[in-house]
């Protein structure tokens, strides 16, 4: 059975592997069937399953952001630089969205219109949800004036010492925070910060995309709030602050729970915690629903409402105990996992596999294929994505003498 590190990273991993896989099929299959398969039962599940990616690539990057603050203080950063260093991170994942925006209309050009520069993709909803999430934190230890020099690393051998499955050391911060009270209550106040932020958010989507609507911005700023591009009103396929931000806020009021010693302690345990609470979140969703009462004026249970974004959650709670328990019991790490090594270079992947299937150099015809020949067009860029991410980590040490593909950063994808 692999060590506790390794599997704790190879089930977060594992999951942005599958996160990658879903949003494959539904960009596949969207983009490629055509005729009578395009209206199929199959078009609707596939479309179902493309529900899961943003949330669960959200809910992980604040699950892992929440790794890399407990980290840093372990390295006893203050405030301002813990900020610094995450904001930072924020703002390169942001610019690479606005750069992929240009690449697209570059490539694009003579028909894309110019709007599609503005267009609020999931890249950029992941950056901005790491400089809000730093802004948090560093208001939450500022006020709370946590001292660095609570946060030492052990003597001796620890789990820092050994690598993860990627290679890269990983640290278990329940074994780095000595001074236990200080760094529960940290983590606490930073959970809870995260936990109410995410509530905000998630109760003030419906209001923000429909009577309380920031009318007064232009478009091209209003469209970050509620996703309403130049289209008039909000559109569901985009990726607003609201409601999208609020799951990286889950996940990063669960990674802070996730990484304390009381989780550390419980240890399997915790895990089966966290479904026990998804399902009750999931029947709480649907009990709320199911009452006449209704505090919004305009109300969209499939979009806006809190009641389907508490579904969600509880839905992620339950894949991440599933991917858990697959990693530490099941054949998630038996040799080769090809879940993982997707989820170690989910960016890239993401990057790539988009002109393949929508842009100028798509493998197939759109909208032309079958099942079978949208399946087997799947099937292609599944290995051709495969073979990349397994470049892309065989070269990563390959040109160690360039700072800037040398960059030690945060995980955020």
């Amino acid at each position: 059975m692999p060590s506790a590190p390794s599997f704790r990273l190879a089930y977060i991993d594992w999951l942005r592997g599958l996160a990658c896989l879903l949003m494959f099929q539904t960009h596949c299959y969207d983009a490629w069937l055509g005729g009578a398969a395009r209206n199929s039962k199959f078009a609707m599940w596939s479309q179902l399953g493309g529900t899961f990616p943003a949330p669960l690539f959200l809910f992980l990057a604040g699950i892992s952001f929440a790794l890399v603050v407990d980290k840093l203080l372990a390295k006893g950063l203050s405030s301002a630089q813990i900020a610094k260093t995450t904001i930072r991170r924020g703002a390169e994942i942001f610019g690479l969205g606005l750069l992929f925006r240009i690449q697209e209309y570059a490539i694009s050009l003579g028909w894309a219109p110019w709007s599609d520069l503005f267009r609020v993709d999931i890249l950029n909803t992941i950056g901005l949800s790491i400089m809000l999430m730093g802004v948090v934190c560093w208001g939450i230890l500022a006020l709370g004036r946590v001292a660095p020099a609570l946060h030492i690393r052990a003597p001796g051998p620890s789990a820092s010492s050994r690598a993860g499955v990627d290679g890269r050391p990983y640290t278990n911060p329940a074994t780095t925070l000595r001074d236990g009270g200080a760094a529960a209550r940290t983590r606490r106040d930073l959970a809870s910060a995260a936990f109410l932020v995410c509530v905000a958010i998630a109760a003030l989507t419906p209001l923000l995309w429909t009577t309380w609507r920031p009318r007064f911005l232009p478009w091209e700023l209003e469209t970050y709030i509620n996703g309403v591009h130049n289209l008039g009103q909000p559109q569901p396929w985009l990726f607003p602050i609201f409601p999208w931000i609020a799951f990286a806020f889950a996940g990063l009021a669960f990674g802070f729970m996730l990484f304390s010693e009381s989780a550390s302690k419980l240890g399997a345990r915790f895990f089966f915690t966290a479904g026990l609470a998804g399902l009750a979140i999931i029947y709480l969703a649907k009990f709320l629903d199911s009452r006449s009462l209704q505090i919004y004026p305009v109300f969209d249970f499939w979009h806006t409402s809190p009641g389907f974004f508490m579904m969600r959650v509880g839905l992620l709670l339950l894949l991440i105990v599933l991917a858990y328990a697959w990693c530490r019991w099941g054949p998630g790490q038996w040799g080769f996992s090809p879940m993982i090594q997707l989820g170690k270079t989910s960016l890239l992947v993401y990057w790539v596999h988009i002109e393949f299937v929508y842009g100028k150099f798509s493998i197939l015809p759109r909208q032309s294929q079958s099942i079978l020949g949208a399946s087997r067009g799947l099937l292609i860029i599944f290995l051709a994505m495969l073979v990349l991410s397994l470049l892309r980590t065989r070269l990563r040490g390959r040109f160690a003498q360039f700072p800037i593909w040398n960059r030690s950063r945060a995980r955020a994808v």
